[in-house]
Order: C-alpha cells, then sequence, then structure tokens
C-alpha cells in the first residue's frame, strides 16, 4: 500500500499542494488496481506536456525551424524520458498497482512510470488550473531544456548515427527487434542497433518501435564516441 508520507513527498517535488487529494491518488492508480484509474487523465497530461514543452522550446530557440522544433520534442516528450523524470520525482514509490503489476515490477515499468506522470500534469491542472499545470511541467523541464545544444540534438539519434557512420563511409546500422512484449495498448520492444563493421552493438527500450530504435542509436553514438577517444592518437 502507498504510504501517505509518499504521496505528501511528490506533492512538494511537484511544487503543487493538492486541494482535492483524490486527484493525485487517482493520477497515481493504474488500470490493474481499479475502474477509477488514470486512464483518461493521461488524455488531458498528454496535451499539457507537449504545449508547454513546445512553447519553451519555441522561446529558447528563435532561430530552429518547425521540423527541428518538432524533433526536439519528441525526444523530450517520449517514454524514455517522462520514465527517467518519473524515477527522479519516486513516482513508482506513490503508485497504486493490482498485485499482479506489483508482483511483475510494475513500479518500474516505464510506460507506467509515464503515464502516471502525464496523468499527474492533468491532476494538477484539475486541481488548481492549466497555469499551475504549466508551470509544474517547466519545473521539471528547465534544466533539460536548457542543457540542449541545439546543433547537436535538433536531428533525432537515429539521424545524427546515419551521418556520423556516413561522414567515415561505414556502412549504416541495422535495426532487429529483440523482443515485443505486452498488449496491444501497452506494448514495450527491445531494439538491437548493429553496427557489425566497427563492432558496436547496443540495444534500446520502449514502448514504441521508433522509440526503442531511437535509445539504441543514441547508445551507439556514445559507443562511437567513446571508440573514436580511444583510437585518437595521444599527445606528448
Amino acid at each position: 500500500m502507498t504510504h501517505p508520507l509518499n504521496l505528501d513527498r511528490l506533492s512538494r517535488r511537484l511544487g503543487h499542494a493538492f486541494r482535492q487529494p483524490q486527484l493525485l491518488r487517482q493520477a497515481l492508480t493504474h488500470r490493474s488496481y481499479s475502474a477509477t484509474n488514470n486512464e483518461r487523465f493521461e488524455f488531458i497530461g498528454d496535451s499539457i506536456l507537449n504545449y508547454t514543452v513546445a512553447r519553451m522550446l519555441y522561446d529558447r530557440f528563435t532561430q530552429l525551424s518547425e521540423g527541428e522544433l518538432s524533433r526536439l520534442r519528441a525526444n523530450l516528450v517520449n517514454q524514455s524520458t517522462l520514465a527517467d523524470i518519473a524515477r527522479e520525482l519516486s513516482i513508482g514509490d506513490c503508485l497504486f498497482l493490482g498485485e499482479g503489476e506489483l508482483k511483475s515490477g510494475g513500479h518500474d515499468r516505464a510506460s507506467i512510470l509515464a503515464d502516471a506522470l502525464e496523468a499527474l500534469f492533468a491532476a494538477v491542472s484539475f486541481d488548481a488550473d492549466f497555469n499551475q499545470a504549466e508551470a509544474v511541467v517547466r519545473q521539471l523541464y528547465h534544466s533539460r531544456i536548457t542543457a540542449i545544444d541545439p546543433n547537436k540534438h535538433a536531428k533525432d539519434a537515429k539521424t545524427r548515427l546515419q551521418e556520423a557512420l556516413q561522414a567515415k563511409r561505414y556502412s549504416l546500422p541495422r535495426y532487429t527487434i529483440l523482443d515485443q512484449t505486452g498488449e496491444a495498448h501497452e506494448q514495450s520492444f527491445r531494439v538491437c542497433c548493429d553496427l557489425a563493421e566497427i563492432g558496436i552493438c547496443t540495444q534500446g527500450q520502449g514502448g514504441s518501435r521508433r522509440a526503442a530504435e531511437q535509445q539504441a542509436a543514441e547508445r551507439a553514438l556514445e559507443a562511437l564516441d567513446a571508440q573514436a577517444r580511444h583510437n585518437a592518437p595521444r599527445k606528448n
């Protein structure tokens, strides 16, 4: 059972004290636990998140095109990033899950964490208003957006990896699905990104094949960079 202290701690981390605590509880309730759950909240929270992140990027990167802004936003609102933020907030400790999900590690499943975070944005808007929900998103995303180098990240990971390989005249990566689990509305993909020519093989996981491929490509870029540094001639 979720401890009330965990909910109080989460409220403080969000920067919002709920006047209607039942909204906070519903945002954290998975459908396996109760018919009164967070699925409809996600619908609103997703819209709040996308608008707020889009506006933050629009205001900060005034020279980027619509396509570049869209790619940046996609990297910031995907399941992987949402789950990372949820873990930073310890949302897993606050979830209301059915027995099956508890036994299978649902408290740390990326899809469940991401959905709960989006539902929390909706709960804040219902408890207060859109402006307060926007303020919560801005607080959580400020450091991530501030740290963006638009020259590096305006293009998605798969595009950047392809360009990096082409610049070195290497073969293009091969993406293979290693595992696919879950029902249609809550699937999880595990994908391999194979750079056989240079001995690099990385894996990514996500709620869609595209998300998993992007994560695998990002890790391949990191491995490619580490390999280049290792092989670089040392200065005397």
